[in-house]
């Protein structure tokens, strides 16, 4: 994991699994570990250990290490250098601007964060047929810097907090 988090500081961005379209360099394509092999059950070594490292090293080292969603839904990990300075004044989208299922999405987080299934509960988007909408506005959310992940090694699920409640200092050092 050390060699993980020293390659995210040192790229800035990158993504974690492969990106088909080549926007930027991967942990996936880096990472020497075998993939599974016929007969192996579960994911293999290689994905477990990238699942792994997405959600511990903003985790371990959430003055470090941001992971977030960019513009086509590509998760990424990035420097925390990198969002402040690159990235939060490129990337942010006020909420007003937002689509009005996200602004009901961020609304429900105001009190206390929620993991995605919390969520859906909480706005009555259970339905099957609700996923996709659902999804997208949280996505949304993730990609204008209005959610994130919460770092926290407890969460067994992603939970959701308010962007400006996990990284105070990002809004402040930029100005937004």
């Amino acid at each position: 994991m050390r060699e993980a988090k020293s390659f995210v500081r040192k790229s800035g961005i990158c993504g974690i699994f492969s990106d088909d379209k080549g926007r930027m360099v991967s942990l996936w394509n880096v990472v020497d570990l075998p993939g599974r092999q016929p007969g192996e059950k579960g994911w293999g070594q290689k994905i477990s250990a990238l699942w792994t490292w997405k959600n511990e090293l903003p985790a371990r080292h959430p003055r470090e290490i941001f992971y977030g969603k960019i513009s086509g839904g590509l998760a990424v990990l990035m420097s925390m250098e990198y969002l402040r300075q690159r990235h939060y004044p490129k990337h942010f989208v006020p909420l007003k601007q937002c689509s009005p299922l996200a602004q009901k999405i961020h609304a429900a987080l105001k009190p206390d964060p929620l993991t995605t299934a919390a969520l859906r509960q909480e706005l009555g988007r259970t339905l099957r047929t609700e996923k996709t909408r659902f999804d997208r506005a949280l996505q949304e959310l993730q990609i204008t810097l209005n959610i994130a992940r919460r770092n926290s090694l407890a969460d067994k699920n992603d939970t959701w907090v308010l962007f400006s409640e996990q990284h105070l200092d990002v809004d402040r050092l930029t100005g937004k």
